[in-house]
């Protein structure tokens, strides 16, 4: 086993009992029977954004926690059926910020997400990705920060969307691109 912290059912207990006496972002993996424990977290925010990975049973618990927030923002890759787990989630927000990269499944899951989600951390998007999201009826905005090249396809379907749609990383756009998004309600 690597020197990467877990976070542990005895930790995820205490952490319940006394929610000021762990600090979840120090832990990078997550027991199974953890995430059970802090579903049951009344907190508004769960913020595990120091998980570098998460496993299906670990997601679909974690799609029953009881709070508003739910943030996983160091993931950078998230399986299908963690995706469709998340999508679960009754919150409202949902933030994957660290997502390098989403499969067409996941990002058709995550658009019934019934909230805002952030996945801001996106490279690249092809089309079929950009249908799904652009279906997310959640409310909020779509956020994409590094995302630096985009189809003017990509674009026409992004602009589609009925929420806010943040594009901040891309610095050029052609004259199609301009086109569709001033379309963009």
């Amino acid at each position: 086993m690597s020197g990467e912290k877990v976070l542990t059912k005895e930790i995820a207990e205490q952490f319940i009992a006394d929610e000021y006496s762990v600090d979840l972002y120090e832990f990078r993996k997550l027991d199974d029977d953890a995430a059970e424990i802090l579903s049951s977290s009344e907190d508004y925010c769960l913020s595990l954004d120091g998980l570098t990975e998460l496993s299906d049973a670990a997601a679909e618990s974690l799609s029953k926690h009881k709070g508003g927030r739910l943030h996983l923002n160091n993931l950078t890759e998230l399986s299908d059926a963690a995706a469709e787990s998340l999508s679960k989630h009754k919150g409202e927000d949902l933030q994957l910020g660290g997502l390098t990269k989403l499969s067409d499944a996941a990002a058709e899951s995550l658009s019934r997400f019934n909230g805002e989600i952030s996945i801001a951390g996106l490279l690249e998007m092809n089309a079929s990705v950009a249908k799904s999201l652009s279906k997310h009826e959640g409310g909020g905005d779509l956020t994409f920060e590094v995302l630096s090249q985009i189809t003017d396809e990509v674009v026409d379907i992004l602009s589609n969307y009925k929420g806010g749609l943040s594009l901040n990383g891309i610095s050029h756009f052609s004259d199609v691109a301009i086109e569709s998004l001033s379309t963009h309600e």
